[in-house]
């Protein structure tokens, strides 16, 4: 569908919470689901219940806005959407293999692309749309961000390892006038439908729960079978439009390394070969921006 098809404007009511209530959460295994009306950050405010009220929010605690006043992205840019027209949904982590030890912190990296899957999921079977993960945590369509992941760390609980608590913003009814930058899109718009928040909701968390469960279920290990089939090393790199092209990494202290992208490490690091055959692997943390070389977004 045309970035520019007009789209009727869908209705922005509440989301609605009886599909998201006590049969939501032991169908997917997840331990809560609280929504509230108006926050400044879910991530930030998850952070906080994570130690605060730590035997309250265990492993898969979901935290879900409204409204987020205080929304930001990678490097503290900020990311707001009227109320109504977005998805602001945090989840909590504290990964456990199958003999109950903690997930390796390796792992840990692992957790931001295996939320872009399980959107990407979402976004295919609600809205019909195909979507891709640019590296390192957005989600695009027809080579416009539709969403943005973003990774914290959280008190972990009783000497634990640190938790993660996860947070995903998504566009899903803003009209183009509304788009913070040009290089946006919504799902809405993407679709040329309008799309409902709640189904996009339910089903993004019912994939991250099936995602994250088997990723625990081996031990965090990237090069094993997931789901029965491709490893999530690769099922992530099949995913993502970055590799295979030349881009522009713009590193803290205004280094730039351009290359080609080929492929990502069992870390979920990009790797980047110069021209003169120089091999780098790139982590998300390091990177400032990420473009094609010959310009764009993705």
């Amino acid at each position: 569908m045309d970035h520019d098809t007009p789209v009727q404007a869908p209705a922005r009511g509440p989301l609605d919470r009886s599909r998201l209530g006590a049969d939501f959460v032991a169908h997917t295994g997840l331990s809560k689901v609280l929504i509230v009306d108006e926050i400044g950050s879910t991530n930030t405010e998850l952070m906080r219940l994570a130690g605060a009220e730590a035997e309250e929010w265990g492993d898969l605690g979901v935290l879900v806005a409204e409204n987020q006043t205080q929304g930001q992205g990678r490097l503290h840019r900020p990311w707001e959407s009227p109320s109504g027209a977005s998805l602001a949904v945090s989840i909590l982590l504290r990964p456990h293999g199958p003999s109950g030890r903690p997930l390796p912190t390796q792992s840990y990296s692992w957790f931001s692309p295996l939320a872009a899957l399980a959107l990407r999921e979402a976004l295919a079977g609600v809205a019909g749309l195909e979507s891709a993960l640019k590296w390192p945590n957005d989600v695009v369509v027809g080579g416009l961000k539709v969403s943005g992941i973003l990774a914290h760390l959280a008190p972990g609980v009783h000497g634990e390892p640190p938790a993660v608590v996860l947070g995903t913003g998504i566009n899903v009814s803003l009209t183009k006038d509304e788009l913070p930058v040009p290089t946006a899109t919504s799902a809405s718009l993407a679709a040329g439908r309008p799309v409902d928040r709640t189904s996009l909701l339910v089903a993004y968390l019912e994939e991250f729960a099936r995602y994250y469960r088997a990723f625990c279920a081996v031990h965090g290990n990237a090069d094993a079978a997931l789901l029965g089939g491709q490893t999530l090393l690769s099922r992530v790199q099949d995913a993502t439009i970055t590799l295979g092209r030349r881009v522009r990494v713009e590193l803290p202290g205004g280094r730039r390394l351009e290359g080609r992208a080929t492929g990502l490490d069992g870390h979920g690091a990009l790797q980047v070969v110069e021209d003169g055959g120089e091999r780098h692997a790139v982590s998300a943390g390091d990177v400032v921006h990420l473009r094609p070389a010959d310009g764009g977004y993705a």
